[in-house]
């Protein structure tokens, strides 16, 4: 016999995989839309998710059932992580796809199969899966190794493979006698729910588990506001959401009554409520609560889900629920861009509103007990089942550990690299929209963004299209993720619970107070913008940052350009605007800024422009750069350099043009690295200077 805790290992490294795939594959779909701002027809590979529709039909039950069908595809499920290696975005989908459908039809076969043990370790396993997830999540400062880098994809391929050729081994002396015996493991069990209810509340347990809880950092970006009160860091504060959930999973262990099950399921109730609706510390509070009630119904309501008499329709009714949830959650922001989206416009309470309905039927209905007492275990059994929950504690309180270390060894090392900026008058300021740090490839590349932005040297930094905490765009947090590998201190923006695409700031210096705000966008998508003010040493500069509607919606810009020229106008006399306004020089939203806001802009003279702008008041201009995207993102970067005057009411600005850096100190030249002033548009896949570009501003006389 295979010994309980190699299996209880084995089952949760390969839930784990389970779970990578899982979250992999809705924003590789996303992405081709991304490109077009339309939906492409690749969207139909969600259809990866009904594979266990098959398994409806006798034949391809068994099938499914055989040693050798079932291994081929378990190698198929860890196979498939190697689509992150795969030489383009259409190949990886597919390859994707195909992992995702394999390891549904072993979801579906392993957990209807074999005794009750063999059934109680896998359901178990992977629920560590989960946990294992976030804690390397948590080391990969909320990325998931096996999507971030060739060497941990390699290595985690092969330790899946391990993992993989042990469950092979290990049940294959069983298959054989348990292949014709479909519904006899189903019939141990104590009741047999029905496979529609059963099967909605688990996909739609799934998906809340996916869209709050795929990463411990999103509780936080859901409850954060501006500075000085933002609410919990999610460094290091995501550990309390780790343990709430692993709390949970410990509470599952108990047996409860039907009254405490009720009064359990209206706390769940009350803080998915409030992780809506309440601010700051108190919104994470509510969230730290819905994550200990999400885990502690994970076992009764998996062990109610497997008690279905029928798995295939039961797992096809799951993963229908939670493949029509994500999109539903895709429609609620992506309105403007899907059909009938005029009827889900930001409607996230509304999905969270089901789901919590379809979890909170299928608990109060079900028998009140812990996992293993769904199976009727006969008592020669009892002590297996007792030694696999001790071992089952034992990981995962394990991986909390590991996790919590995890956590303090980021924040020790974050917070020596926060407030070295030395004192200066001259700073520079950047803008660049990334579109969530996908490059032109279709790869996630957050590395590559950090390294650009280290060479542009810019002392502070808004990014637009910086979200990515929803699930169908990587349920990751650039925002922290750049903070912490530069060394900057971060604003967010307004919370992913507010539908925008996101809108971040990055900053060498202190922030001393900002403030989000949703500009009037009656018709379009919700247009993001931040007014904040950073301290460079003693000198305090403002700071508008924001990202306008699209072309299309002309109210939208309209009243945008008058919300954000009035933010402006009521800024300090120092103040710099970092937009990206979709419309040209010289247009009306752009005279609105200029005039009303009463701000300069950085070069009257480029006239090619369309997106990003800058623009000042109060300061002394010394530089303006537009640097190539090379592939990167689809926009290039924008920046700037000013200088903070000594004496604000008698300063003259600078108002010579020159392109020769050598008629300008050395102290204001733009980095090198980036080469020299250049015409036109730089197609080049190198970040280089481009658009008539750097130039420098001097006095005339």
């Amino acid at each position: 016999m295979v010994p309980l805790w190699k299996a209880v290992l084995s089952e949760s490294l390969l839930g784990y995989i389970s779970w990578s795939l899982y979250h992999a594959l809705p924003p590789m779909i996303y992405y081709f839309p991304l490109q077009t701002l339309a939906l492409t027809g690749l969207e139909v590979f969600a259809v990866a998710f009904f594979s266990p529709i098959f398994l409806i039909i006798g034949p391809f039950w068994r099938l499914a059932n055989n040693k050798y069908i079932l291994a081929l595809l378990r190698l198929t499920v860890v196979g498939s992580l190697a689509s992150y290696q795969a030489p383009n975005a259409s190949i990886r989908l597919l390859i994707l796809a195909a992992g995702v459908s394999s390891s549904l039809l072993v979801q579906t076969v392993t957990w209807w199969s074999g005794n009750s043990l063999q059934r109680f370790i896998r359901i178990w396993g992977f629920m560590l899966g989960k946990i294992m997830l976030l804690v390397l999540r948590i080391w990969y400062t909320s990325l998931n190794p096996v999507w971030s880098s060739q060497a941990a994809n390699t290595v985690i391929l092969i330790i899946g493979f391990i993992a993989a050729a042990e469950r092979i081994y290990s049940d294959g002396d069983k298959r054989t006698q348990e292949a014709n015996k479909t519904g006899n493991a189903i019939r141990e069990t104590v009741s047999h729910p029905h496979w529609l209810l059963s099967g909605v509340a688990f996909g739609s347990l799934m998906f809340l588990t996916l869209w709050i809880f795929g990463e411990v950092s999103l509780i936080s970006r859901w409850a954060v506001s501006g500075h000085p009160h933002t609410g919990p860091d999610p460094n290091p504060y995501g550990g309390t959401v780790l343990l709430g959930l692993a709390h949970g999973l410990m509470l599952s262990f108990w047996s409860w009554s039907s009254v405490t099950s009720f009064a359990w399921f209206l706390v769940g109730l009350a803080s998915s409520t409030g992780l809506l609706y309440l601010h700051t510390w108190s919104a994470a509070v509510a969230g730290n609560i819905l994550a200990v009630f999400t885990m502690c119904v994970w076992p009764q309501l998996a062990g109610r889900f497997v008690s279905c008499l029928h798995p295939g329709k039961a797992m096809s009714t799951a993963m229908f629920a939670y493949v029509l949830e994500l999109f539903f959650c895709v429609w609620c922001t992506a309105y403007k861009f899907v059909p009938g989206g005029v009827y889900t416009r930001e409607s996230s309470h509304l999905l969270l509103g089901f789901i919590m309905l379809c979890i909170g039927v299928d608990f109060l209905t079900g028998p009140k007990k812990d996992l293993s007492s769904i199976f009727e275990v006969k008592s020669n059994q009892k002590p297996l089942f007792k030694r696999s929950k001790n071992y089952i504690k034992l990981l995962l309180w394990l991986f909390v550990g590991v996790g919590l270390l995890g956590l303090g060894l980021r924040y020790k090392t974050y917070q020596k690299k926060l407030g070295q900026g030395v004192p200066k008058r001259d700073f520079s300021a950047m803008i660049w929209p990334f579109r969530f740090a996908y490059d032109n490839e279709g790869w996630s590349n957050l590395e590559g963004s950090a390294n650009l932005l280290d060479q542009t040297d810019a002392d502070f930094i808004t990014i637009i299209e910086s979200d990515a905490s929803k699930p169908f765009i990587g349920n990751n947090d650039p925002t922290m993720w750049l903070g912490e590998r530069l060394g900057f201190y971060t604003d967010f923006g307004p919370s992913t619970r507010d539908h925008t695409w996101g809108i971040m700031a990055l900053s060498r210096y202190p922030i001393v107070k900002s403030t989000h705000h949703l500009l009037p966008s009656p018709e379009g998508e919700i247009a993001p913008a931040i007014s904040m003010t950073v301290n460079f040493t003693g000198k305090l500069v403002d700071f508008v940052v924001a990202h306008f509607g699209n072309e299309e919606e002309d109210l939208d810009r309209k009243l945008q350009a008058i919300a954000v020229s009035n933010l402006l106008k009521t800024s300090s006399k120092q103040v710099v605007f970092l937009g990206y306004i979709t419309s040209a020089p010289g247009s009306r939203d752009y005279t609105e800024l200029i005039e009303n806001g009463n701000v300069k802009d950085i070069d009257s003279t480029d006239h090619d422009r369309w997106c990003s702008y800058i623009m000042y008041r109060g300061l002394i201009r010394l530089g303006y750069a537009r640097i190539s995207h090379a592939g990167l993102s689809d926009s290039e970067v924008q920046m700037a350099k000013f200088r903070i005057p000594v004496h604000l009411d008698s300063y003259a600005d600078n108002d010579r043009i020159v392109t020769d850096p050598s008629q300008v100190p050395e102290d204001i030249h733009f980095n090198p690295r980036f080469g020299s002033y250049k015409d036109g548009h730089n197609y080049e896949q190198i970040h280089h200077f481009h658009m008539s570009t750097p130039k420098y501003f001097k006095q005339k006389n």
